[in-house]
């Protein structure tokens, strides 16, 4: 009797356990991933970018993944692993009898029951183990449903391969690639025995036996792989006494801050990156995601053209800090001017609110009181200075106050007949300064709106350069703008008038064009902010961004055609597949070839003898054509140079505009600006991997008749006699300014360099 009641529950247990797999497999137990996620398993990576040599720029991705293939794992990686968690792995289909008796009876003392398979599939699938007996029961018997679908569909060296693929091995070291260059500094391919039985050790518990934190840890887990590849012949005795002999040894590198695109125009490129994937899908119905289809995203950005804007950004502007410092000594107020102390508490109550620091306080509860309190304790914080980072005691108001200091700058550079850009420097360090001054800074944009200006009466009017304008005084309603040096009459021809930026001549320009067909161009040239349509807009009164400026300067270089200015070349898939090529560039004619040329010839007479002449200083030889800009007090200080090819505009101000030079002499365009151009074009032209240089000229149209070069009007040598009008200020001679003085200039240069060579801080 007892032998018929042992083999009827043994026989019921066996009907009932595979009466249950049978129900699991099904999915009367719980829902099972669809056929579709078995075939194409959930493995999140990272799209990566690449400038146009294909050099890698960087990776957008929620996990840090790079997928390597069975090829690529070293043959000791293999081993490992089979050795360690599955010796007969090549034998059964995804579930392992053995093994699942084995830990039955030990009761899991020696070792779990998992295959490979199994724990690809939990990795895949179940997630982490459930803390609930019962629960995690049901999930063992999911994970042997989804270990034998997973046989049916991959091969051994497939699921191989994707268990290390997917496996999170910690510190942002998702896969086995991420996780060989994050602890030893190499590709899986180059792993030796010992780091690849440290990180096959890490498997069963990556926290416990992780060679960081627990080196002791890592090493006997290293030990037991060893021993294992040893037990079952993949290792000889000799060789695995060597490798215990042998220390835990790790080079370890966070890899999230060497690869994520952390750049001014990494938010740029994601919205043009999001709008083909966006395209694609409504075309095909796939739908794409940039931080985990594994996209492969080529751009226009030439990496030797970005490290050359970069650094005549920092060349130049490390000089004007110096210059901007010495004359603000005297400055209680530093780093404003001309401010009340009403209007200085507000500017730094209203930065201090937008600080994380403030919102943290402010959710814990602290009054505005308090919070004042801690804004004014001083504290020990890394701070930006031209010569590097320092750690210097300071309270978070002191800090604000120092930040509004530091002057900034935007660089944007473009191939004139595709608008491909090439070099995007939207400030002076993303470590330390966030905000992209090339396509979210709005500032007054002063003279370099008047080729707009310029371009309308052409266009409009029919004007030639040659056409005079009177120089008197002006007035429409209340408006009067007015000439810096108070000095007018006589006629100025349109040539001369935007080559010296007067004033008076576009106002006369504006009041006959009015502002409305100015705006309707300046909206066809692909300036997007608003436009106030006020005739002051002539002397550029209007906030715009320097990204949109460039687009319509480029409209001059490209013959009249806008085309959109663009970062994203093209898009390829894990696969390789083409997702999108040259997105649509929005190109459009805006004006004929003659009114473009016009305008390049016009602002060529910029750079020869007008605002921008100090240009000729660095002896550039060839066709130039540019326009400098200066906005009120000396804010912000404009030049968009161009040459037949390239299409390069820069600002340079600072954070708030009450920081500013408190003279014209230094904070005019032309000294602010200009330089970073004339740095930049000279590395171009003295690389010869580049075809920038000086034996480029300006296409003149086939068709082309004017002769105006030798039109009458201002001489050369009256040049001393016609005031640059660049800011957008009505100005008048001010008794009260306090100009610098040139000695002063000349003293401080003169001790400039000896100040250096005892490095002093001048960061203040």
């Amino acid at each position: 009797m007892f032998i018929f009641y042992f083999w009827f529950l043994f026989f019921i247990g066996i009907i009932l356990f595979f009466a249950i797999f049978y129900a699991a497999s099904k999915g009367y137990l719980g829902a099972l991933p669809s056929t579709e996620d078995i075939e194409n398993p959930a493995m999140e990576v990272g799209s990566e970018v690449y400038d146009s040599n294909g050099i890698l720029l960087g990776k957008f991705f929620s996990e840090n993944r790079t997928l390597v293939t069975y090829n690529q794992l070293p043959s000791t990686l293999v081993n490992a692993l089979i050795a360690k968690e599955d010796i007969r792995f090549k034998y059964h289909s995804g579930i392992d009898a053995r093994s699942i008796l084995r830990a039955i009876f030990s009761l899991g003392k020696k070792g779990g029951g998992s295959t490979i398979s199994q724990q690809l599939a939990k990795l895949l699938f179940t997630g982490p183990s459930a803390k609930n007996k019962l629960q995690r029961i049901h999930q063992k018997l999911l994970e042997w449903v989804m270990a034998i679908e997973l046989e049916k569909r991959y091969t051994k060296e497939e699921i191989i391969t994707m268990y290390y693929n997917k496996f999170d091995f910690l510190y942002n070291a998702k896969g086995i690639e991420t996780a060989a260059h994050t602890y030893f500094n190499k590709k899986t391919s180059e792993l030796n025995l010992g780091e690849s039985a440290i990180l096959v050790g890490m498997l069963e518990n990556p926290s416990l036996y992780n060679p960081k934190n627990y080196p002791k840890k890592a090493k006997k887990q290293r030990n037991l792989v060893l021993f294992q590849m040893k037990k079952y012949n993949f290792l000889s005795t000799s060789r695995y006494k060597k490798e215990l002999e042998k220390p835990i040894k790790i080079n370890f590198k966070i890899q999230k801050k060497d690869f994520e695109l952390l750049t001014y125009y990494g938010e740029f490129l994601k919205k043009e990156i999001q709008e083909s994937l966006d395209q694609h899908e409504n075309q095909t119905g796939q739908k794409l995601n940039l931080y985990s289809s594994g996209l492969k995203i080529y751009t226009s950005i030439d990496v030797r053209m970005q490290n050359y804007a970069e650094k005549s950004v920092r060349n130049h502007l490390k000089k004007l800090q110096v210059l901007f410092n010495f004359f603000q000594k005297k400055n209680k107020n530093f780093p404003f001017l001309n401010l009340s102390e009403k209007k200085t508490k507000r500017i730094l109550i209203s930065a201090m609110r937008r600080t994380l620091l403030y919102q943290d306080l402010k959710q814990k509860g602290l009054s505005e009181d308090l919070i004042m309190d801690k804004f004014q304790k001083p504290q020990l914080v890394k701070v930006f200075t031209w010569n590097g980072p320092k750690k210097v005691l300071m309270s978070p108001l002191d800090f604000i106050r120092y930040q509004k200091s530091i002057i900034q700058a935007g660089l944007l550079s473009i191939e004139s007949s595709t608008g491909f850009i090439k070099a995007w420097v939207g400030g002076i360090d993303f470590n330390y300064f966030q905000y992209d001054h090339v396509a979210q800074t709005q500032r007054q944009v002063g003279s370099i709106f008047k080729p707009i200006l310029y371009a309308a009466a052409i266009k409009k009017l029919h004007y030639t350069p040659c056409t005079r304008i009177s120089n008197e005084k002006f007035h429409l309603g209340k408006w009067t703008p007015r000439n810096s040096n108070g000095k007018y009459g006589g006629f100025i021809t349109l040539k001369d008038g935007l080559a010296f930026s007067v004033n008076t001549i576009s106002a006369r320009l504006m009041s006959q064009i009015t502002p409305g067909p100015v705006i309707d161009l300046a909206k066809e040239m692909g300036i997007k902010s608003i436009i106030p349509k006020h005739p002051s807009i002539a002397l550029g009164s209007a906030d715009l961004t320097l990204y949109e400026m460039l687009g319509a300067f480029n409209t001059f270089n490209n013959y009249g055609i806008y085309v959109k200015p663009s970062i994203l070349v093209k898009i390829e898939d894990d696969n390789g597949n083409l997702i999108k090529e040259n997105m649509d560039l929005s190109r459009r004619q805006v004006f004929n070839e003659d009114i473009a040329y016009i305008m390049l010839k016009l602002m060529q007479g910029v750079i020869k003898y007008g605002t921008a002449k100090r240009l000729n200083q660095y002896n550039f030889v060839g066709e130039i054509a540019g326009k400098t800009g200066t906005t009120n007090e000396n804010s912000d200080g404009w030049f968009i140079g161009m040459v037949p090819n390239l299409t390069t505009g820069i600002w340079v101000g600072w954070e708030d505009r009450y920081s500013h030079f408190e003279s014209i002499k230094l904070g005019q365009g032309a000294n602010m600006a200009l330089p970073i151009w004339a740095y930049y074009m000279k590395s171009l032209y003295g690389d010869t991997n580049f075809n920038y240089n000086n034996q480029l000229f300006f296409h003149k149209p086939r068709n082309y008749q004017y002769n105006w070069d030798k039109c009458e009007g201002i001489s050369h040598s009256q040049e001393e006699n016609v005031i640059s009008n660049e800011s957008n200020k009505d100005l008048e001679n001010k008794k009260n300014e306090n100009p610098i003085k040139e000695k002063e200039i000349i003293d401080f240069n003169e001790n400039l360099n000896k100040e250096n060579n005892k490095n002093k801080d001048y960061d203040k």
